[in-house]
């Protein structure tokens, strides 16, 4: 008789592939979902940032502000909604689901797989190419 054994999260992540990113995918949808508050340039000067009682976050200083290496899990974690973000009184979504879709991993620096969607992917993959 065959066992089954279930697997981890980390093994299924590890077993998408890491899909190529497509940082211009980001760019757009960037644009429609954060330059509200962050700004078109990323810099958290958005049209309406004056409007938020929490200033929105520079996202073009993330790799800066950690010491130099790009937080890739915690940005996921904030777009994604698991890790909550207090000025948007919530999880990130007033927009998480309009991210869901396609599933795709991600690789930290150190080769962590980290599964999300692919218009995530994109969007990280934005954030990466506007760091200061």
């Amino acid at each position: 008789m065959r066992r089954i054994i279930p697997l981890g999260f980390g093994l299924i992540a590890a077993a998408l592939p890491a899909l190529a990113q497509d940082p211009e995918a980001g760019a757009e949808t960037y644009a429609t979902f954060c330059a509200a508050c962050h700004g078109e340039t990323a810099r958290g000067d958005g049209p309406v940032a004056d409007l938020l009682t929490v200033p929105a976050t520079d996202l073009t200083r993330l790799t800066e502000l950690n010491g130099g290496s790009f937080p890739l899990i915690e940005v996921v974690y904030r777009i994604d909604g698991r890790a909550p973000i207090k000025a948007h009184g919530s999880p990130m979504p007033p927009f998480g689901g309009m991210f869901e879709g396609e599933d795709a991993t991600m690789k930290t620096e150190a080769g962590q797989p980290v599964l999300t969607s692919r218009s995530i992917v994109d969007l990280v993959a934005y954030l990466q190419s506007v760091q200061g």
